[in-house]
């Protein structure tokens, strides 16, 4: 056991930036090369990489995302695949004395040699992967050998070998020519790649993510994890935990660093092999780390050297946020809470469900990630989780959350299923864990670990039970209850600081057996009576619960979207390509069911694929109101999803491109952290304010009844005061008291809320459904200008126009704001971002609104 001595350093942190002195690495990235396993001829791969996008860029297969040609190419995932690369090893890391291979991502089961030597066999792709290579390693040439083994022949060997089927709904295991046979639950590899409701099913092979050979001579600091323990604005208790190697007992000095400044320092006495250093340290009046709309993400970096003789001879940084973060489970008088509380303060968790952003995963890059964060934070939302379907996401995922205050509900990535529970899964399920909560355990917007997606749901409420006879529901449930009410809670407790850990969503109680589906008083919710059971948005209102962690509605991708995976005789919402591009069978013709209730259903197909935005975003924006309206009995909305992996109709507010749907806009007005939320009855309108902010907020409000020609008929004055993170009503009035004389089919209210002159929200209000307006044809006047480089449009109306949504034909731009309500006497301005110049954009601009 390691002996030593603390030294603590107390004081304010401000600034900080080091270099790092990680062991030597050599990423094997080039000169890789591939074939079927045993013919033909050896191909150019591109590393990361899949099966599948080598055999694209070597013109061996079409595009899978255009037009149907997904159906085609079901026979790649029955087949072995094997990889190859010739390297030499750097001469700096050759004279290291350890060598090892690093495989951050291997899909999935995959044997590995070096040199002609068997290596690893390997069987998750969430785990990284190390082999000791010291003494395999030639001074010239070396071969690195991996055979992928089919992912769909190998389940099916498992599957029976577990002697025993397991319910997969979302496995689409007949369009990949499988029949009943859903084997994805017997991999460790991502669900959604066997298919999804919302994507394709491709399930792809290869080298997912880098390798690397990484060299160190006699000590290496293999992790560090910077707990927090206790953190106040006063101050932050803090330890850094370092786990190092070293082939000596020596004497070394162990330092914690900050802008150059020591925080802790102590005598190390190591022992060879492995060792464990515990440095407690403070920091007073820490910058805190705060979400997104409460306060700056601050974050700092801490260097971490050992010293010998003065001289540094290992060293590693983290960068991490100082804050206390946690999940509030605490009886009440209306059940339990549900809610996260960050730094002493309560927080409504504004936010979306996310998806990978592609079926091939090597292809997401850093600039999709950060458009999706971005496209998150821009829309003031400050939560995203990571749906147990997908993956464990990118280092740098994180990274951009932790600066742009975006909080992240983690699930474990299992979901809609049954799993095995044999030790050969179950150690394997452990291993995962544990590699990938180590890995993202120092992030600051880490604030839940969630065990599934919808298992505990499925079991109790889906009818899999039926299928089974006693004695094999015990089975399965046993296997249930080992992997996500004791495994993982196992692995939560050993390797973070107290993170809270959740088992399964949504579930009313972490205690086996306790669940309802329905929104209860207690737990998280996902609210599906929109959309599945055909609820009308009005029902939005009655099925509160402490925590929406899903809710949605789907809408088709803009035109320019579907332009890429269609031809003009595909452009019928039914037709075959239309549907194939649409994975929940009911969704097309449910879009155009529920437009019907609230719209006028056009016959064009263009304003079709509008028309199903505008739809989304009424839906998401009602709800994100009223769960918000509702707090703090409820405190959290998080829309699915965000994204997609392909180009499809689905609930994605941002489709494949991550062009903004209307649904996104709309969220970007319902999450900003105050609003206005009216509150619209039969024979009342209330005016509620919701307030998201630590402050308390004063000022006045204004309602304006107009005629859709932009008469004002009357107007009401008022005064409002709302608490710090309070929704409160401020005003109420009657219907008939607001319309008098004038038709409720052409009459609008116009409500403002101000702090002194500056607006703060404002929202309008419709006395009737939109198909039940009288919105006749406007006349709307557009602008371009220029002005510093930036390019903007300015449109007025003569007259109402709803939900205008301004475009150009077959250019990509991005549109500022956008889907807007155009009133009389209110000019719209917005700003384009395009290559176009300011003469093209007056020639092509367009716009679509409703009843066009």
């Amino acid at each position: 056991m390691s002996k030593f001595v603390i030294t603590l350093v107390v004081f304010s942190l401000y600034s900080m930036s080091f270099a790092s002195t990680p062991p030597i690495r050599q990423e094997l990235g080039n000169n890789w090369q591939f074939r079927q396993y045993h013919i033909g001829k050896w191909l150019p791969a591109e590393v990361p990489g899949t099966v599948h996008t080598d055999l694209i860029n070597n013109g061996i297969i079409e595009d899978p995302f255009y037009r149907d040609n997904e159906k085609h190419i079901q026979w790649i995932d029955k087949a072995d695949w094997e990889y190859e690369l010739r390297f030499q090893v750097d001469e700096q890391l050759a004279g290291q004395k350890h060598k090892q291979l690093v495989f951050q991502g291997l899909d999935t089961w995959c044997d590995i040699t070096l040199n002609g030597q068997p290596l690893l066999s390997t069987n998750n792709m969430f785990r990284t992967w190390k082999a000791d290579v010291s003494g395999l390693l030639s001074g010239k040439e070396n071969i690195l050998h991996l055979r992928f083994r089919s992912p769909i022949r190998q389940g099916m060997k498992e599957m029976e070998k577990y002697g025993l089927p397991l319910p997969a709904s979302n496995d689409q295991s007949e369009n990949g020519g499988m029949g009943p046979n859903r084997v994805s639950v017997f991999s460790r590899k991502a669900p959604y790649h066997f298919g999804w409701d919302w994507g394709p099913r491709l399930v792809t092979s290869g080298i997912w993510r880098p390798i690397f050979l990484e060299g160190w001579d006699d000590l290496n600091i293999e992790q560090v994890f910077i707990e927090q323990p206790q953190v106040t604005p006063v101050q932050a208790d803090l330890k850094a935990s370092v786990r190092l190697t070293t082939e000596h007992h020596e004497k070394l000095i162990a330092e914690v660093k900050c802008d150059s400044r020591i925080l802790a320092k102590s005598e190390v006495e190591t022992q060879p092999g492995e060792n464990r250093l515990t440095l407690p340290f403070t920091i007073k009046k820490p910058r805190l780390w705060w979400s997104n709309g409460l306060g700056k993400a601050n974050l700092y970096s801490f260097r971490i050297d050992l010293k010998k003789d003065g001289k540094v001879v290992a060293s590693r940084e983290v960068t991490t946020g100082l804050r206390s973060l946690k999940l509030v489970r605490r009886q009440d008088t209306q059940g339990e809470t549900f809610y996260f509380e960050l730094n002493g303060i309560p927080v409504f968790a504004k936010g979306v469900n996310a998806i990978p952003n592609d079926v091939f995963l090597p292809r997401i890059s850093r600039s999709d990630y950060e458009k999706m964060v971005t496209d998150a934070a821009n829309a003031n939302m400050n939560m995203i989780r990571i749906w147990g379907g997908g993956i464990y996401e990118d280092d740098y995922f994180y990274e951009l959350c932790d600066r742009h205050g975006i909080m992240v509900w983690q699930d474990f990535m299992f979901a809609c299923a049954m799993y095995p529970g044999n030790p050969e899964f179950l150690e394997n399920v452990k291993q995962e864990a544990v590699d990938n909560v180590i890995r993202l355990r120092n992030h600051p917007c880490i604030a839940l670990w969630c065990g599934n997606n919808e298992i505990d749901a499925a079991w109790r409420g889906w009818g899999w039970k039926r299928e089974y006879t006693q004695q094999q529901q015990e089975r399965i449930f046993k296997a249930y209850t080992d992997v996500f009410h004791r495994l993982l809670p196992e692995v939560i407790e050993k390797y973070t600081d107290g993170d809270d850990y959740w088992p399964s969503s949504p579930m009313s109680g972490p205690e086996i057996g306790d669940h309802e589906i329905r929104p209860a008083n207690r737990g998280d919710n996902h609210y599906w009576g929109v959309w599945h059971e055909k609820h009308k948005f009005e029902e939005y209102e009655k099925n509160i619960g402490r925590f929406i962690s899903e809710h949605g509605f789907q809408s088709f991708p803009e035109f320019e979207t579907v332009r890429q995976y269609t031809l003009p005789e595909d452009y019928d919402i039914e037709s075959e390509i239309m549907s194939a591009h649409q994975r929940s069978g009911i969704g097309n013709l449910r879009i155009r069911e529920y437009m019907g209730w609230y719209y006028q259903v056009p016959e064009d197909f263009g304003q079709m694929l509008y028309m199903s935005q505008v739809l989304q975003a009424r839906a998401m924006r009602i709800a994100m109101e009223t769960h918000r309206r509702h707090m703090p009995y409820c405190m959290g909305s998080l829309v699915w999803q965000l994204n997609d992996c392909w180009p499809v109709a689905s609930w994605s507010t941002t489709d494949y491109y991550h062009n903004w749907k209307a649904a996104q806009y709309a969220l970007r007005e319902a999450c900003k952290p105050v609003i206005l939320a009216p509150q619209l009855t039969a024979d009342s309108l209330k005016l509620w304010v919701v307030n998201d902010l630590p402050t308390p907020l004063a000022g006045t409000y204004t309602l304006e009844i107009k005629g859709f020609d932009g008469k004002l008929h009357q107007t009401r004055q008022g005064k409002y005061k709302i608490k710090a993170n309070e929704a409160a009503p401020i005003a109420a009035s009657s219907i008939a008291g607001l319309l008098q004389d004038n038709s409720h089919r052409e009459t609008m209210a116009v409500i403002t809320i101000r702090q002194g002159k500056k607006i703060v929200d404002r929202q309008n209000v419709y006395f009737a459904l939109p198909k039940e307006l009288l919105l006749r044809q406007p006349d709307i006047q557009i602008q371009i200008s220029e002005e510093q480089g930036k390019k903007y449009l300015t449109a007025i109306t003569d007259r109402l126009a709803c939900d205008v949504m301004f475009y150009l034909p077959g250019v990509k731009a991005v549109f500022t704001d956008n889907y807007k309500d155009l009133l009389p006497g209110h000019p719209f301005r917005t700003e384009i971002r395009t290559p176009l110049s300011k003469e093209e954009i007056e020639q092509q601009i367009r716009c679509r609104w409703v009843g066009k």
